[in-house]
């Protein structure tokens, strides 16, 4: 379903992973309670960003990518019964693993 958004420019399409419903010690966290996940996985990516002599700049991330993102950054979409984020390669702190 994800196929059908291609993000632009320097943009890139992120699944946030959802974290466990159980914690250590077997408490379980109602959905009102949890925070915003902060990791997630490239779906897709833009075109790429342009740079001031018209260069395009190439992506450090790659589809796929397990990544953490920024807590509050992207704009959340919906695609189906899927939650995504589209957001700024610039948002994105780190590669996992």
């Amino acid at each position: 379903m994800a196929a059908n958004i291609r993000p632009l420019g320097d943009r890139v399409l992120v699944r946030p992973l959802e974290e466990k419903e159980v914690k250590k010690g077997g408490i379980i966290i109602p959905d009102s309670a949890k925070e915003k996940p902060q990791e997630g996985e490239v779906v897709a990516v833009g075109t790429g960003k342009i740079d001031d002599k018209g260069n395009k700049v190439a992506f450090t991330v790659k589809k796929g990518d397990k990544v953490l993102i920024s807590k509050y950054g992207g704009t959340e979409i919906k695609i189906g019964d899927d939650s995504m984020l589209i957001m700024r390669e610039d948002d994105i702190l780190g590669i996992l693993g």
